[in-house]
Parts: structure tokens; sequence; C-alpha cells
């Protein structure tokens, strides 16, 4: 591919917050956003043969449920999520949320969390519909995302499944890696290059006060 490449992101954020709760317990680390969408961006460059000025991240989406605000503050998320919104928007990300409900069921609390899957994949299909993106890349492990990634390839758009595969996170669906045309798994790539693995993620303070540091 010549002249310049157009990437668009989308990002599972029941996916990706699954990630950092494990990155945290192995590695006292989380992912820094900046310099995964580098990687990204690096990678493909190379992978094309382009000046990587020529190959650039031109939307970057988030989905995820979350709590109404009074719920959040009642379970003492609100600094956290504020401090996470602040990074995506310090990394120009458009992010979609819906609200979580709770119900009580046989003496316990369960969270549910409806249509953001859907909304994802109608999302993603319907941008890179009309943005024309060269690639689009899904950070994400639902099964329920291999169609998407069928009609995806149906539009000609080259598609990336992006992993990291760690204890506490659901193992990516075979049957959304056989679909996807390019599968990055992290957790083998960070394996074989410790470098990468330090590039790509913030180590966090042992101070509880600023428990997201300030530059991730």
């Amino acid at each position: 591919m010549t002249g310049y490449i157009s990437v668009g992101v989308f990002i599972d954020g029941g996916y990706y917050a699954k990630i950092n709760r494990a990155l945290k317990q192995i590695e006292s680390s989380i992912i820094r956003v900046r310099s995964l969408f580098e990687y990204i961006s690096r990678r493909l460059a190379a992978d094309e043969h382009v000046n990587p000025a020529d190959c650039q991240i031109t939307e970057a989406h988030y989905f995820r449920g979350r709590f109404r605000v009074r719920e959040a503050y009642d379970k003492h998320l609100l600094y956290n999520e504020r401090k996470f919104e602040d990074t995506l928007i310090e990394n120009d990300v458009i992010f979609h949320y819906k609200h979580l409900r709770e119900l009580e069921r046989d003496g316990e609390t369960q969270v549910i969390e409806k249509g953001i899957d859907v909304w994802f994949a109608l999302e993603a299909y319907e941008l890179a519909t009309f943005r024309k993106f060269d690639y689009v890349v899904l950070l994400t492990g639902d099964a329920d995302h291999e169609m998407l990634v069928r009609k995806l390839k149906a539009l000609k758009i080259k598609t990336v499944l992006l992993t990291w595969n760690l204890a506490g996170t659901d193992a990516t669906s075979p049957l959304l890696k056989e679909e996807a045309g390019h599968h990055w798994e992290l957790s083998r790539l960070t394996s074989t290059d410790p470098s990468l693995k330090q590039k790509l993620l913030y180590r966090l303070r042992d101070s509880g006060a600023e428990p997201l540091g300030n530059d991730f």
C-alpha cells in the first residue's frame, strides 16, 4: 500500500478494564493509551512499508457501561473514572457510555450491561463505511464481534484483532481469532520483547493518593 493510511480503533471498554485489572495484580501497571496507539501506528506503517507519519489513527472510540453518578459516588469510583476519561480526552478518544443496572437475584447483586456490544458493532461498521478506513483495529476478545469482523472484511477493510490474554481476563474467542485477518496477542509479543512491555505499560505509584498516576 502506498500513500496515506487511515486507521480506526475501537475499544471494548469492559475487556480493556479486565486487562488493566489483571495488569495491576501481576505487574502493578496499567496500559499507557498513548504508547498503545503509537505501537499500532508504527507496526501498521512497517507492515505496509510507509513512512510512520503517513499512517495515522484518525479516529478512536471507547465503549463501556458505567454507573450513574450517585452509584459511582457511593462505590468510590468517580475519581478513577474521571481520571481515565482525562486520558481518553488527551488521546482524542471518543467515549460512548450506557448506564449499568444492578439487579438482586437469589440474594446476590448482579450488574446488568445491555446493548454495549451491539452499539460497538453498529458504530464500528457505520464509521468504517463512511470514513473508509484502511485498517480497523478492534481491542476485544468477545465472540459476539465475529460477524462485525466478517462485515468489515466484506467492505475490503483490513481488520486487526488486538488482545492481551492474562490471568483474570476472558480468553479470546477462537472464532473471532479465526475470522480476523490479523491477530496481535500482546501477552505473547511482550514475552518475546520485554522492551515492548516497558513502552506499553505505566507503573502505578505505591501511594494510594494518585492511584492512576498522571501520565498514561
